[in-house]
């Protein structure tokens, strides 16, 4: 069946600045947001968008997130002509390789795309955290006549040499793109968002897999040969809430956001829902001698404890005397009576022992959140650093875990 426009959406990759949260699953599997994982988001945004054919991109860790994805039945993906697909890498008689790069996993899906005979292709990721509709973006892509047009958010100045950088006229075209420069002349970011016409998309493609010297990716090579070769490309700019959250730092600040922003990604426009393969669980507890402010919480939590400004995912239970402060705690966990934790993220059926102390900013014990609350407390040395638990994970009771190096020496078992 032919379909005018495809996503294929990229999340094969390693996603090592996610640390232990990676160990076991693919980036976009990560959990996010108190009930959801951070590919729900770009799901959501096909479904919303009314694209119904999505070809998902898988390498590095899939199960978990092949998993939770299944036949798409969450994001009504679940189709007969078009839906949702798993694209693994897969044996060929000759040729045969893991994708090599992002340009290089489109490439070897080329059979994939040719059974919809689409006239337009979206590329996207996986490990972002945005509403957006890419119908409008396909209506840009149109009406300016376009052979790619590239989504571009306006990045601080400071932070715009992190990013590909799109250089363009006053029409929106792009004449020059620039990879992670010293001096940006703008501050247009690519959002690693793209819709290509397919057949000169396929040309490309098959151009940069003959190029032995070539890295096989959309931003260091395919972008650059169409700008060689005069291709129409244009910036698609996008006013909103986006956000990378490929890093321990960004996806804590993410789930922070949700919590500090009054317009969050969440509560915002809710006719544009995102979907999600949530757990059934009984309602939430807050015992009487409970105190939560400012927190997001999910079903089937337990708590007793007191929580300030942090995102409790589903079955989570925080025993008497816990105190949780700007922190992440993920599905399942348990956090026993008198733990003190402060700006961490603890991953799913982690077990933080009794009393045990996680955060720099929570060594004095499970009053350290009320006093600073009452602004009595000491000053102390306080780091950034964000404490990460991995999955599954026993930590001892009494330990003070106050940087991530002594987690190892602090637990007692990893838990099968």
């Amino acid at each position: 069946m032919q379909k005018e426009c495809i996503a294929m959406l990229l999340a094969g990759g390693e996603g090592s600045r996610l640390g232990v949260l990676t160990k076991e699953r693919a980036k976009p599997a990560v959990p996010f947001g108190g009930k959801y994982r951070i590919i729900d988001f770009t799901l959501s945004n096909c479904v919303n968008s009314r694209i119904d054919t999505v070809g998902v991109l898988t390498q590095y860790q899939p199960l978990e997130l092949n998993d939770y994805i299944g036949n798409g039945q969450p994001w009504d993906l679940d189709l007969i002509e078009g839906g949702v697909h798993i694209l693994p890498p897969y044996q060929k008689r000759q040729n045969s390789d893991w994708y090599k790069g992002t340009a290089n996993a489109i490439m070897q899906n080329i059979p994939f795309i040719k059974q919809y005979d689409p006239t337009y292709v979206l590329i996207l990721s996986g490990d972002h955290v945005y509403k957006m509709d890419y119908s409008k973006m396909l209506e840009f892509h149109k009406e300016k006549n376009a052979d790619c047009t590239i989504a571009v958010i306006n990045v601080d100045e400071k932070d715009a040499s992190r990013f590909g950088i799109m250089n363009t006229r006053d029409d929106d075209s792009i004449y020059e793109f620039e990879e992670k420069p010293k001096v940006p002349k703008s501050t247009k970011a690519s959002m690693g968002i793209y819709i290509f016409n397919w057949s000169i998309l396929q040309e490309f493609l098959e151009q940069d897999d003959q190029d032995e010297t070539s890295s096989n990716d959309f931003g260091k090579n395919i972008i650059p040969a169409m700008l060689n070769a005069n291709q129409k490309l244009y910036a698609y700019p996008f006013d909103g809430y986006w956000k990378d959250v490929g890093t321990i730092e960004s996806l804590w600040e993410s789930n922070m956001d949700l919590i500090t922003l009054t317009e969050n990604i969440i509560s915002t426009n809710t006719d544009w829902q995102i979907y999600a393969r949530s757990p059934i669980m009984p309602p939430h507890y807050i015992s009487d001698e409970a105190n939560v402010i400012n927190t997001i919480m999910s079903g089937g939590c337990t708590i007793y404890g007191h929580v300030d400004t942090s995102i409790i995912f589903n079955g989570v239970i925080i025993e008497p005397g816990a105190s949780i402060k700007n922190s992440v705690i993920m599905p399942g966990a348990h956090i026993k009576k008198g733990a003190c934790i402060y700006k961490c993220i603890i991953d799913e059926n982690v077990i933080i022992g009794e009393n045990a102390v996680i955060g720099e900013n929570a060594i004095i014990g499970e009053n350290a959140i009320q006093e600073e609350n009452n602004h009595t407390k000491t000053e102390s040395k306080v780091t950034d650093q964000i404490i990460v638990i991995g999955k599954n994970i026993q930590i001892r009771t009494g330990a003070v875990i106050t940087d991530n190096s002594m987690i190892e020496n602090e637990i007692i078992e990893v838990i099968t």
